[in-house]
């Protein structure tokens, strides 16, 4: 049997011939109707039947499927190997790993260290990474899906990292809600954890998910050490980063902190007289009345990172008022004193850091550097992703100058680029070879950087995109609650217009935001390509009506499965 045709086939076990056949409409269903019911089943108490239903997800042939999938077609790494080298790259091999696994159970696998590798960070220093075998990430994911749910019906709504339909911008959008004029909230307690996934407590994760069905493999993988140049080394505490399940363990360890601190609500708002917090994974900040409680909070949190076996970063954690300003996640916050109708009023804007400017600064500068000599298509190809990600990062927030200073700080090193490209040019030239109006008539710039061979390749500008205020995500709203169907679908296509170019939502509308292939949302972790329905090979045409926007991992499928196809 190639496909799953019901609901029910999806968790029994089923021999599979064709990777390209299988209906994933099905698959994506089953799975997340067997999150939203224990999603429920938890807000409702219903203990036993949680147990029941987080057996059934591992056990489910659907959620190894849409595992196997995730892991080798989707994630990022899905070409990085672990400590056994062993890659899963073609439908083929998807086929008889599907085939192998589907015969064996977790409680038997045995779970290999992971391979240390290292990535740098904003300060310089370097960012250690744990890479688990494709097995064992696999099994990560199997076990996250049916773990996760059960938490996001626990989780603080103040808390914003490493959760689904939840980001950066949600906890920004929060700390504005919470430091607008009217509050009396007036000093910020900055805390940030020294070394957080390096250092949490085993055994208090374990007794966290003490009523867990295979609790013991989180155990093995919390053990399982890791292989640095060739040498083991054990693991006595963390979860490593790399990790499919490392941030939600993570998560889960980190819970309670406003119960710790004694922060109390009212229905779904705080209560009068509380502090706030807003916590996006091991960064957060608290907000205080008075010096002297944000001070105290050294000592509030002093159970709550002892039970977890965590300490503050001294250089990072500290107490400030809200008209000194703070960073929080890119971004600079701080009250002003402004004039306003002849009246002297506080107002709190919300701008990028310098820290965060700085950085995509010199990426820009990188990239320049990187590429001098070479094509200016293949600058712009560059420039191009770098410069729309942080424009629509800021573009929530008061970003406007920041926008003039990128653009201007691109165009001088374009002007740089091109005269060391060509020195023996005039400047005259230059300009005529390489500046062109917007091909689109949008904008009214007349001097963009332009590939001289294809005038629709320009570089992007900064100040295109529109500064729009994000609306934040509702209290504990979560994707795996049932009753938000509308909600999420209505906020899914909100996302999607914002963060994406008029030629894609122009081709998102067209299919009701949704990959015609796998009949899943658009909006998500996958990256999506445009796809022509009619094959160029075969006659097809670049026009709006023979286009269609897709998931990259469903265009990779159908291309292969057009290639082995007969005749």
């Amino acid at each position: 049997m190639n496909t799953y045709q019901k609901h029910k086939s999806a968790s029994s076990s089923l021999h599979i011939t064709n990777w390209e056949l299988i209906n994933w409409k099905n698959i994506n269903k089953y799975v997340k109707r067997l999150r939203q019911r224990i999603f429920r089943a938890e807000q409702l108490g219903q203990k036993r039947k949680v147990k029941r239903l987080q057996r059934l997800m591992i056990r489910s042939n659907a959620n190894l499927l849409l595992s196997i999938k995730r892991i080798t077609q989707v994630n990022k790494g899905k070409r990085t190997a672990g400590v056994d080298g062993y890659k899963v790259l073609s439908p083929k091999e998807r086929i008889k790993l599907y085939n192998t696994m589907c015969r064996q159970t977790i409680r038997h696998h045995k779970v290999k260290p992971a391979r240390r590798t290292y990535i740098p960070k904003k300060n310089g220093k370097l960012r250690p990474l744990g890479i688990p075998t494709i097995k064992d990430r696999i099994y990560q994911n199997i076990i996250k899906n049916a773990l996760e749910p059960q938490w996001e019906s626990r989780f603080e709504a103040t808390s914003y990292g490493f959760r689904p339909k939840r980001s950066t911008i949600d906890a920004i959008e929060n700390l504005f809600t919470k430091l607008n004029s009217r509050s009396n909230k007036t000093w910020i307690f900055e805390g940030d954890f020294k070394g957080c996934f390096d250092n949490l407590n085993h055994q208090y994760i374990l007794e966290c998910i003490q009523d867990f069905p295979n609790k013991n493999v989180i155990y093995k993988w919390l053990k399982a050490g890791f292989v640095n140049n060739d040498t083991f080394n054990e693991t006595e505490t963390g979860t490593p980063q790399g990790g499919i399940v490392s941030p939600l363990l993570a998560n889960i360890a980190l819970h309670g902190m406003e119960k710790e601190i004694g922060i109390e609500y009212r229905g779904i708002h705080i209560k009068r007289g509380s502090n706030a917090l807003v916590r996006y994974a091991d960064d957060f900040v608290i907000l205080c009345k008075t010096r002297d409680e944000a001070e105290n909070m050294y000592t509030l949190l002093a159970p709550y990172l002892k039970k977890r076996g965590l300490e503050l970063a001294e250089d990072k954690t500290k107490v400030t008022h809200i008209t000194e300003g703070f960073d929080f996640l890119g971004f600079n916050l701080r009250q002003y004193n402004v004039r306003n109708r002849g009246r002297d009023e506080k107002r709190l804007l919300i701008k990028p850091s310098n820290t965060s400017i700085k950085k995509t600064k010199q990426t820009i500068n990188d990239i320049f550097k990187t590429y001098l000599g070479r094509p200016v298509r293949e600058l712009i190809y560059k420039l191009n992703p770098v410069i729309r990600g942080a424009a629509n990062y800021w573009s929530s927030q008061v970003a406007s100058q920041t926008f003039s200073i990128m653009d201007h700080h691109v165009f001088n090193k374009t002007v740089k680029f091109l005269k060391r490209m060509h020195s023996g040019k005039s400047w005259g030239w230059i300009k005529k070879q390489y500046f062109r109006p917007d091909h689109t008539g949008v904008s009214k710039d007349k001097w963009i950087l332009t590939d001289p061979n294809d005038t629709t390749k320009q570089v992007k500008k900064f100040r295109w995109v529109p500064i729009k205020r994000h609306l934040m995500v509702k209290f504990k709203n979560s994707p795996d609650d049932p009753t938000l169907k509308e909600y999420w679908k209505k906020r899914d296509e909100k996302e999607f217009l914002r963060f994406n170019t008029l030629s894609k939502q122009k081709l998102a509308k067209k299919t009701k935001f949704k990959c015609e292939l796998c009949k899943q949302p658009l909006v998500g972790e996958e990256s999506l390509e445009v796809d022509h329905i009619i094959p160029k090979y075969l006659g097809g045409k670049d026009e709006y009506k023979n286009l269609r926007l897709i998931h990259t991992s469903c265009h990779i499928q159908r291309h292969q499965k057009e290639m082995n196809c007969p005749g």
